[in-house]
């Protein structure tokens, strides 16, 4: 059984009894309490504490040594640019398509995400008859998650009918990327006969959506929110305006995937944006990733190195940035919360779903440590018996 994470406070507690240069006052410096002094000290302004901390941390902080050290080596970065004053990378980039793809490959997180939530709008187009159906997808990327759903829509069309017409409102940040997805979409699309359009929404941020999104009464509409409320989940009332919205265009199926990223146990996740806390969170949770790939991918691993560079490297830097740029950590109850106050209603998973994703991890991450489970109709991927990652689905 997954269990809750672990809460962060007492590891946030424990770098406030550290000594403004880093140092543990009554036992030998771990990393991650060098990486928690550190944020401490930034906390309190202390900037030259911070310094030192970093120095301290240099020792055991390596891009390749074993998981406790490349953590370590992306924290250091991270927190580095608070030190120096210096950008994080931009949120919402998105990573190469040579990393996205070893991510993939080395990892089953966003397969399971893609999988679970194109089931759910899957059977929502079914059970409606739906001839047209478009998906306003919040986080398109490279469009990874889109072939398997298409086939799928083309594989059970009834021949007499022909397919439904799919069109995808893809939105994200890039222009050029966005041109380069729907391109691949489209010549994808037509391998399968398929009626197919592609619309790209340039989205530097959610207030737009209102705007740029075209609705058509016809169509049943799914929203898809993979890996995206977390972006704007640092402020309660955009991301309260966001849900509002989602409800008010009034979509057959809404898919919800986000890390399992709160530190403290409970519907609020941190109860507050403090940067001990948030690097506290932020650890937990990517030391049980580090862990995985630690055991699933073969040492000295290029793909590896690779997507902690460019993934979960930008995705911590983004997490710890200054400010809310990264939003806080929340758990699966949290963003729940939020839907229901917005007006959306649970639309449980489908016994299909679950079974899916767990056969997902049986056939292509087959390892021990790697676990799903359903619960009250949200599906959870999990390391041992940390929860990574929830999937849901509203109305």
């Amino acid at each position: 059984m997954l269990g809750a994470p672990r809460d962060g406070d007492d590891d946030a507690a424990r770098a406030q009894r550290q000594d403004p240069r880093g140092a543990p006052i009554d036992a030998p410096p771990s990393s991650r309490g060098l990486v928690l002094a550190c944020a401490d000290c930034l906390h309190r302004g202390d900037v030259d504490g911070a310094r030192r901390a970093l120095d301290a941390l240099a020792a055991d902080a390596k891009p390749r040594g074993d998981a406790t050290q490349r953590l370590a080596h992306h924290f250091a970065r991270a927190l580095a640019r608070h030190v120096d004053g210096s950008a994080a990378p931009p949120v919402g980039s998105p990573p190469s398509p040579s990393a996205y793809l070893a991510y993939n490959k080395i990892a089953p997180f966003l397969r399971f995400a893609h999988l679970t939530a194109n089931q759910a709008i899957l059977e929502a187009a079914a059970a409606g008859g739906a001839r047209r159906v478009h998906i306003v997808d919040l986080d398109a990327a490279h469009g990874v998650q889109w072939p398997p759903l298409l086939q799928a829509i083309a594989d059970r069309a009834d021949p007499a009918v022909g397919p439904p017409e799919v069109r995808i409102t893809g939105a994200g940040p890039d222009r050029d990327v966005l041109l380069r997805t729907g391109d691949r979409l489209r010549a994808f699309a037509a391998s399968l006969n398929l009626p197919f359009r592609f619309d790209p929404l340039l989205l530097p941020c959610a207030a737009q959506l209102a705007a740029g999104v075209e609705l058509h009464p016809d169509e049943t509409l799914a929203v898809n929110c993979v890996l995206f409320l977390h972006r704007i989940g640092g402020d309660d009332d955009r991301l309260s305006a966001f849900l509002k919205w989602v409800k008010s265009v009034n979509p057959a199926v809404v898919t919800i995937a986000e890390r399992e990223a709160s530190s403290v146990a409970g519907d609020g996740g941190c109860p507050d944006d403090e940067l001990p806390r948030r690097v506290a969170a932020a650890m937990d949770y990517y030391a049980a990733v580090f862990d995985a790939l630690e055991a699933t991918a073969p040492p000295g691993s290029a793909d590896r190195l690779s997507v902690e560079h460019d993934v979960l490297g930008q995705e911590i830097a983004a997490a710890v940035a200054p400010g809310r740029a990264g939003g806080r950590s929340r758990g699966f109850e949290s963003w729940a919360s939020a839907a229901r106050a917005a007006g959306l209603s649970p639309r449980p998973l489908s016994s299909f779903a679950v079974a899916q994703a767990r056969t997902l991890l049986l056939l292509h991450y087959p390892s021990e440590g790697y676990v799903t489970e359903e619960a009250g109709g949200v599906c959870f991927l999990g390391w041992q018996r940390r929860p990574l990652m929830s999937v849901s689905s509203w109305q």
